[in-house]
């Protein structure tokens, strides 16, 4: 049995503007106000573990012991099926460079590993994500969601972040920084985790 959520007010642990955006739009019809870790001047936590679970656990936990309020973490990634699911947890570690995160550097990468492989067509990957909902008093839920796809290249789109311009989704034409936000935001991974977040604490 999951932990209903009765607050008004919830952290989302990141620093990441699109993804605290995305956030807003899916807690609005909630009642729930929503703040982010660069508004609190939260430090980013080392991010230490193999799984997604783990890293998201870290972020929540991190940002409740500085707070005291209830906090959502995600940890998100993409995998692909020909590079033994690599990127997975460590997808952002891909963009890294001294000047921050750079997508395009590491969608170019991820497409000459594909070609360098000879990798066969459809390309297929995955995005996945991992919400932890942490409450001050310890306790904690997780959701997983998931969604499948392949890889196009050249990339496609202006919207979205991170993979987004080389992803297209199962069932559609265009990549997922070609749809409408709105639209992306009720198929993605992202989505599908909330979707149980929300059946199991707020349902």
């Amino acid at each position: 049995m999951t932990r209903a959520f009765d607050g008004k007010r919830i952290l989302i642990a990141t620093h990441n503007a699109g993804k605290l955006e995305e956030m807003q739009q899916l807690f609005e019809p909630y009642g729930v106000s929503v703040v982010g870790a660069a508004e609190m001047n939260l430090a980013e936590p080392v991010e230490t573990e193999t799984t997604f679970v783990g890293n998201a656990r870290i972020k929540a936990r991190a940002a409740v012991e500085a707070t005291g309020l209830p906090a959502l973490a995600d940890d998100s990634g993409i995998e692909v099926e020909a590079l033994g699911n690599q990127p997975g947890v460590y997808t952002a570690d891909w963009a890294e460079t001294s000047n921050g995160r750079d997508f395009i550097m590491a969608m170019t990468k991820t497409h000459d590993l594909l070609e360098e492989k000879g990798a066969s067509h459809p390309r297929r990957a995955r995005f996945r994500a991992t919400l932890v909902l942490a409450w001050p008093d310890g306790h904690d839920e997780v959701f997983e969601g998931k969604v499948n796809g392949t890889l196009v290249w050249p990339m496609r789109g202006q919207t979205g972040h991170g993979y987004d311009p080389m992803f297209q989704p199962d069932g559609h034409d265009i990549t997922f920084a070609e749809m409408d936000p709105a639209e992306k935001n009720r198929i993605s991974h992202r989505a599908d985790a909330f979707a149980k977040l929300i059946a199991g604490c707020f349902g």
